[in-house]
C-alpha cells in the first residue's frame, strides 16, 4: 500500500523524470512502466531501501531517479542514503547523470556497464534492484544473468528486488519464476515477500502483461560467494533479448547530446507558409 504522500506532487514529480529520459530500444526488452505505477513502485523502493546503500542492475524505467527526486523535494520522507545505476545505455546514463548534476540529487549516480563483465570494484551495497529482460525465451537465464549480479553487488549479504513478468494465463512467467527463485536459493537467497502482477507497461504486442516485485533476503550467516567474474557462456546468453535475440552489443552510444524533454530536430521538418520564407 502506498503511503500518504501528496499524490499530485509525486505524479508531476514523476513526470519530469519520464520527460528526461530517453526512449525504449524495443530490441534490447527496453519496456516502460506506466508512469501511475511508477508512482506506486517508487515509494514503495523508497520505504524498502530506506537509509541504504542501494544497487540498480540496470534502469531503463529511471525508478533510481524518482526515487531520488521524490525524497529530495520532501514528496517522499524516506530514502536509500546512495544510489548507484549500472547501466550498458550511454544514453540512459548520461541522462540518469544530467538530471543528478541538475537538480543536484548528490546520492544518485550512475555507471555504464555491461552485465556480461566483471562487476566493478564500488561500495559495498546493502540491496539491489533490478527489472531486467524478463527471460521468455531463455526460461530466465538472462534475468538470472542480473540478479547475479545483483548478489554481486551486496556481497551475497543484502536484499534484492526483482521486476518480472506475471501472468496465470501464460506458461512461461511462471516458469522463469521458478528458475530465478532456484537460482537465488542456490546462492543462499529466499524470497521474503511476493507482490504479483502489481504493473503495467507500455508494450503493443502484449498490452495486459504484467510484472510481479519478488522481493528476495540473504539467509542468516549466508557465506560469501566466488568473486566477480565476465561470463561468456554461449548457453547463458542465447536468445537474451528473445527468440534469435542474442547479446552481442556492449553498450549503447550516445551520438550527441539529447534534451530528452524537447523533441530531436532529427524527428521533424518545416514546411512553410508561402510567402513566409527564410530570410
Amino acid at each position: 500500500m502506498v503511503a500518504e504522500i501528496d499524490l499530485k506532487a509525486a505524479i508531476n514529480a514523476v513526470s519530469d523524470v519520464v520527460q528526461n529520459r530517453p526512449r525504449p530500444i524495443r530490441e534490447f526488452d527496453q519496456i516502460y512502466m506506466k508512469t501511475g505505477d511508477m508512482v506506486m513502485q517508487s515509494e514503495l523502493v523508497s520505504s524498502w531501501a530506506n537509509g541504504k546503500r542501494l544497487a540498480f542492475i540496470g534502469d531503463g524505467d529511471s525508478i533510481s531517479v524518482c526515487v531520488a527526486y521524490l525524497h529530495a523535494k520532501n514528496i517522499v520522507e524516506y530514502g536509500p542514503s546512495l544510489i548507484t545505476v549500472f547501466d550498458f545505455d550511454e544514453r540512459i546514463v548520461g541522462a540518469i547523470n544530467r538530471f543528478a548534476d541538475r537538480e543536484r540529487l548528490e546520492n544518485l549516480q550512475a555507471v555504464l556497464y555491461n552485465c556480461i563483465d566483471a562487476l566493478p570494484s564500488t561500495k559495498e551495497f546493502e540491496c539491489f534492484y533490478t527489472n531486467p529482460p524478463w527471460g521468455a525465451s531463455n526460461n530466465g537465464s538472462s534475468v538470472n544473468l542480473f540478479v547475479q549480479r545483483g548478489i554481486e553487488a551486496v556481497r551475497y549479504q543484502g536484499d534484492g528486488m526483482i521486476v518480472i513478468a506475471d501472468d496465470e494465463e501464460l506458461e512461461w512467467p511462471a516458469e522463469v519464476l521458478y528458475q530465478v527463485q532456484a537460482f537465488s536459493s542456490e546462492r543462499g537467497f529466499y524470497v521474503s515477500r511476493m507482490m504479483p502482477r502489481l504493473h503495467a507497461y507500455h508494450l503493443d504486442d502484449a498490452p495486459d502483461l504484467k510484472s510481479c516485485n519478488l522481493v528476495i533476503k540473504s539467509r542468516p550467516r549466508n557465506p560469501a560467494g566466488p568473486v566477480s567474474t565476465s561470463i561468456h557462456d554461449s548457453e547463458r546468453l542465447d536468445n537474451f533479448y528473445g527468440r534469435d535475440a542474442q547479446l552481442r552489443v556492449k553498450y549503447v552510444r550516445e551520438k550527441k547530446r539529447v534534451d530528452y524533454g524537447r523533441a530531436n530536430e532529427s524527428e521533424y521538418g518545416f514546411e512553410l507558409v508561402e510567402g513566409k520564407g527564410e530570410e
